[in-house]
């Protein structure tokens, strides 16, 4: 069977290159029993291979099951896999099959196999290597003759460097790669998605189907897709259903385009990797402001370290010296704009504590107002207060009979 075949069997749209190689390495993997890796972001259709696979092999008229992987909880996963004997565990009062059992001389599919527990990865390995497999609860082998074709979102080699996944069974597993291109890597195929799924929901809904003129279009094929043609055919029906005008401009588009993903090839936002936008100003406040705890945070063990020593004998690295640098101009630079985007939020702004390495301590941390009762002599004091504690502020301004933020105020007033 040849690739426009196969596409127009199984409902696949596209023409791109990546697409009809991942097409074809499919069709010439079935006739073998060899062990299959799918990879791909989410939403880029994986589930539709392994059933090209299958139905285009010798065991099309046996068992095919898939089974995703990480909807079922692990203290259940060995059993619904392997099934289990009666009295395993509490709760079993009858023998189970479990899904290799009942896929003898067919093919099952693991879905999202990056979030099988490493237990069970032992398990799997077993069968991909021996054909065996054994029951929860019992110490009796069994052969299976299944045909394994795996898939997963996650970056595997990644896994395995943080330890959660085998790689021994990644090797066992990925005799044959397949990889998936995202949406954004096969743009011409863009707008012909759209069009199938603006015509398939015109006749679920019994309306005229929905047409783009051409700059939304090119904002169409611009976007980056984060979720992929699962996210293209809900905005598709979306707009199907919301829309009056059944001629959709860019403006009406971008209505339904979300701006959460990394920014890049969306014409609204250009960032790089690690951007972030966000789809309305409370957001920004919020990230602003969880940004400035956390930098407060940082700031407030440097204090600590600083108050402990008594402002000497410090080691300010160069990573501090730079984290104080950067929290400085980063909230000196932001300190509006809360208050610019929604002037109804009434957003009160932390101050920020400034140092000098080896110098002084400058705090201008919110002040409660106080009268000064210290008079003409009071720098004088002050320096004979720190003197005796050593410079801890802490003692200094409990024998001066003032709070510490007054005395920090007065520091930077005196210049001490």
């Amino acid at each position: 069977m040849d690739i426009q075949a196969i596409k127009q069997r199984f409902s696949i749209i596209g023409n791109s290159p990546k697409l009809h190689r991942a097409i074809d390495i499919a069709r010439q993997v079935a006739a073998t029993d060899l062990s299959v890796l799918i990879t791909g972001e989410s939403g880029t259709g994986k589930e539709i291979f392994p059933q090209i696979i299958h139905q285009l092999s010798h065991r099309k008229h046996n068992e095919y099951i898939a089974v995703n992987c990480g909807a079922i909880p692990e203290g259940t996963i060995d059993s619904e896999l392997f099934g289990h004997e009666k009295g395993a565990f509490t709760g079993a009062s009858d023998k189970r099959r479990g899904y290799f059992e009942v896929a003898d001389k067919g093919t099952i599919f693991l879905d999202e196999t990056g979030e099988l527990p490493l237990s069970t990865q032992v398990r799997l390995l077993r069968v991909l290597e021996t054909g065996e497999f054994i029951k929860v609860g019992s110490s009796a082998p069994q052969k299976t003759n299944v045909r394994v074709i795996a898939a997963t979102n996650v970056n595997i080699p990644n896994a395995i460097q943080e330890g959660k996944f085998r790689e021994d069974l990644f090797y066992r597993l990925n005799t044959v790669p397949i990889m998936i291109p995202a949406l954004r890597e096969r743009p011409e195929d863009i707008h012909l998605l759209f069009r199938k799924f603006a015509h398939d929901f015109a006749e679920k809904y019994r309306m005229p189907s929905i047409q783009l003129d051409r700059p939304a279009v090119q904002l169409l094929e611009s976007y980056r897709w984060p979720g992929n043609v699962r996210q293209l055919k809900n905005i598709t029906e979306q707009i199907s259903i919301i829309e009056q005008d059944r001629l959709i401009s860019a403006e009406k588009l971008q209505l339904y385009l979300p701006i959460y993903d990394t920014g890049q090839r969306l014409p609204v936002f250009i960032g790089n990797e690690d951007s972030r936008s966000y789809t309305s100003e409370r957001e920004i406040l919020y990230k602003i402001l969880f940004d400035m705890k956390k930098d407060m945070n940082d700031l407030k063990k440097l204090v600590h370290e600083i108050i402990e020593k008594g402002g000497t004998n410090v080691n300010f690295t160069p990573e501090k010296i730079n984290l104080i640098e950067k929290l400085y101009q980063d909230i000196e630079a932001e300190d509006e704009q809360p208050r610019q985007m929604n002037p109804s939020v009434n957003v009160k702004q932390p101050e920020m504590v400034e140092f000098k390495p080896q110098t002084q301590i400058q705090d201008t941390e919110e002040i409660m107002e106080e009268s000064l009762s210290l008079g003409a002599k009071e720098k004088e004091m002050i320096v004979k207060a720190l003197e005796k504690y050593n410079g801890k502020r802490k003692y200094a301004a409990q024998e001066l009979g003032i709070s510490e933020r007054t005395l920090y105020r007065k520091i930077k007033e005196l210049d001490i």
